[in-house]
């Protein structure tokens, strides 16, 4: 615990500056009100469709309040501190959550103050690392939600990064449910493996699919997964394009076969649950679904927090394959 006689503190948190550049800042660390609980994080996890568009500063202006993260510091589009994912342990504040590992929406810094409201503790069967996939696992879930997603359905899911192996992984618990797994990179096959899924090259997609999700973020998946969608099928597209025009197929059987592309966007919940599902409950049930030790394939090596601001060009560049890139703090 701090006394009033201790030194201020101090934390150091990461900032993209221009386009194609970060750097580590050290920034002053207020002590915890009334409250309030000091986080020393341990990991936290590049968002790499979400944080390559800030890193190269391809936010459009018309989304650069509804892009805000929640304790985002700067503007739009430079500099900005950005991110959402953080585990780390109470280390002062309010007692009950003292030594706890909690989950925090949170860019990366290495030490923070956030109301006790704003923590998640992280269910004990859940290692600190693999807390970091609840973002992407409550966007799955919303996914899931968004497709009206059904037992016994044939599922495709175009596109094998980290949210839709979470959205495979997640519509195969659905009984009887049959998903396959679609990706341009043949070791997307190995994942696909270790999650339970099915898994094909888009040149073999399965037609006929009672549900397709898209989350390639590229044209050419799209394409794919319109073509895998069966008569009067729903295609729920992920992906977050930024300011890059996307050509569509909406000719040929588009409107023959009475097809429906839907986006699915968390900020705003499907609508069947958004009166009882607020963000702190979707993040709940996100940190007690992880308990299935096979979502650490989805897990990167750990990259060290001091090497972040060189790494990011090879991380967030074009044809980057990583899944969930961990970042250790000291």
């Amino acid at each position: 615990m701090s006394t009033c006689n201790d030194p201020p503190a101090a934390a150091r948190a990461l900032w993209y500056v221009a386009p194609g550049r970060a750097e580590l800042r050290t920034e002053p660390l207020p002590r915890p009100a009334a409250g309030e609980v000091r986080v020393q994080a341990r990991y936290s996890a590049i968002s790499r469709g979400t944080e390559s568009l800030v890193f190269h500063g391809r936010v459009p202006s018309s989304e650069w309040r509804r892009m805000r993260a929640p304790e985002q510091a700067g503007d739009f589009p430079f500099p900005v501190k950005y991110g959402y994912s953080t585990v780390g342990t109470v280390v002062e504040g309010e007692s009950s959550l003292l030594g706890r590992t909690v989950f925090a929406l949170h860019p990366h810094q290495d030490a923070f103050v956030l109301p006790r409201e704003a923590v998640l503790p992280v269910p004990a069967a859940v290692p600190a690392r693999r807390a970091l996939l609840a973002p992407n696992l409550e966007t799955a879930l919303n996914a899931l939600w968004d497709g009206g997603a059904l037992p016994g359905a044939r599922i495709a899911v175009v596109g094998g990064g980290v949210v839709g192996a979470l959205v495979a992984w997640l519509a195969a618990r659905l009984p009887g449910a049959e998903v396959t797994l679609v990706d341009l990179r043949p070791e997307r096959a190995g994942l696909a493996r270790a999650l339970g899924l099915g898994f094909e090259p888009p040149e073999r997609v399965p037609a006929g699919c009672d549900l397709v999700f898209h989350a390639s973020a590229s044209p050419a998946g799209l394409e794919t997964a319109l073509a895998a969608a069966g008569d009067e099928a729903s295609v729920v597209e992920l992906s977050w394009y930024g300011d890059r025009p996307v050509p569509v197929m909406l000719g040929g059987r588009f409107h023959s076969a009475r097809l429906r592309l839907i986006g699915s966007q968390v900020g705003r919940v499907a609508e069947p649950m958004r009166a009882r599902w607020p963000l702190r409950r979707r993040l709940e049930k996100a940190l007690a679904l992880l308990e299935d030790d096979r979502l650490d394939a989805l897990l990167e090596p750990d990259l060290a927090f001091e090497r972040l601001p060189a790494a990011l060009p090879g991380l967030l560049g074009p044809g980057a394959g990583a899944l969930c890139q961990v970042v250790a703090h000291p």
